[in-house]
């Protein structure tokens, strides 16, 4: 019998060639934060997943935390990502990319000369991260976001989004997990603001919900999806009361399921209890993703048992760029060189090995 995970899919509008998703990846290749040639040779190599999700990409110059990541608001990064999508179409593949606001994460030597950090609230947060000018760094000190810059950062967002309209991506991701700006809007310990956006629970919820509602009027809800992990504590956030996690995301999958998106897409940890992912499903009601940890058998029973529409692969599709045909084959999978993650180059980046059936690559 055929692996349903290598089925095709179509649901509310959202077809794809099977149900493998590639999950967005840090890889810090874009030098001068433009996407090049050398991304386009990677992200085709993986063409076989139904759909690819990008890496975290800047929607706009403030949001640029860490370094070599790619941007898409300006021309010459719109140029470069054309590239890219014109390598993942040319296999039937869709390609969604994900904007990655990192708020208060981040260093100002990684950001353009003259701009600071912002965030829900002018607090800075605890732990290092790398620069390419000093090494590793302390966590530069963020401003907190006026109600106006708040309308300002979805502006750029709504802009971003045309903008990957334009470059030829099928859709766009919010990163709304990692202790980036989204969840340091919803979380009530960092979330200190006294405007609309701060205070109980639907106010903390207002800022993803209008980044959802403006990019969907903008581009299409059916282009708008949205990660999230529940329980995070990922970018010195502080964790909160169980009760109230589970209301946030079940009112956050009520209100964005109103809205038709593209899909919903859980990262799982071990506080993500069976019960509450089957909620936060119903609640949605549209396609569901869920991601981290999964191997292809995994993935494969949670899908036939319906617990998600489709699974999403990180280091799998990172060291296997054949990983669908791995799995037709029920092949061994390579593993990732984890020293080669974030360095520039190709090493560890498109010299993955791809599987050899009778002398010739399985693709």
């Amino acid at each position: 019998m055929e692996n349903i995970l290598l089925k095709p899919f179509n649901k509310n509008g959202l077809s794809l060639k099977n149900r493998l998703v590639m999950a967005p990846m840090t890889r810090s290749r874009a030098i001068d934060n433009i996407p090049n040639d050398l991304m386009a040779e990677y992200y085709g190599q993986r063409s076989g997943a139904g759909l690819i999700i990008t890496e975290g990409i800047a929607p706009t110059p403030e949001a640029l935390g860490y370094p070599r990541i790619p941007g898409i608001y300006s021309k010459d990064q719109v140029e470069g990502w054309k590239k890219i999508t014109k390598a993942v179409h040319a296999d039937g593949s869709k390609i969604f990319v994900q904007f990655m606001h990192t708020g208060r994460i981040g260093h100002e030597d990684n950001l353009p000369r003259g701009l600071h950090l912002v965030s829900a609230a002018a607090v800075k947060a605890a732990g290092q991260i790398f620069t390419d000018t000093k090494g590793l760094q302390d966590h530069s000190q963020p401003t907190a976001l006026t109600t106006e810059g708040v309308k300002e950062v979805i502006a750029g967002h709504v802009a971003a989004a045309l903008n990957a309209v334009e470059a030829g991506f099928d859709g766009i991701e919010l990163h709304g997990a990692n202790g980036y700006l989204i969840e340091q809007f919803l979380n009530p310990n960092l979330n200190n603001r006294n405007d609309e956006y701060g205070g109980s629970l639907k106010a903390r919820a207002k800022f993803v919900i209008d980044l959802v509602k403006s990019a969907g009027i903008a581009i299409g809800y059916d282009k708008v999806g949205i990660r999230f992990s529940p329980f995070s504590t990922m970018g010195d956030l502080k964790a909160y009361q169980t009760d109230e996690v589970v209301e946030t995301y079940q009112y956050l999958a009520t209100q964005l399921g109103k809205f038709d998106i593209a899909y919903l897409h859980i990262g799982l940890s071990p506080a993500v209890k069976e019960d509450f992912l089957k909620e936060i499903k119903d609640a949605f009601g549209g396609t569901l993703i869920i991601c981290n940890g999964l191997t292809p058998e995994s993935a494969e029973q949670a899908v036939v048992n319906g617990k998600t529409d489709l699974t999403a692969f990180g280091r799998s599709f990172l060291a296997n760029p054949d990983l669908p045909e791995r799995i037709y084959a029920k092949a061994e999978l390579n593993q990732a060189d984890m020293s080669t993650l974030y360095t520039p180059g190709s090493r560890g980046y498109v010299d993955y090995k791809e599987l050899q059936v009778a002398g010739m690559t399985a693709r």
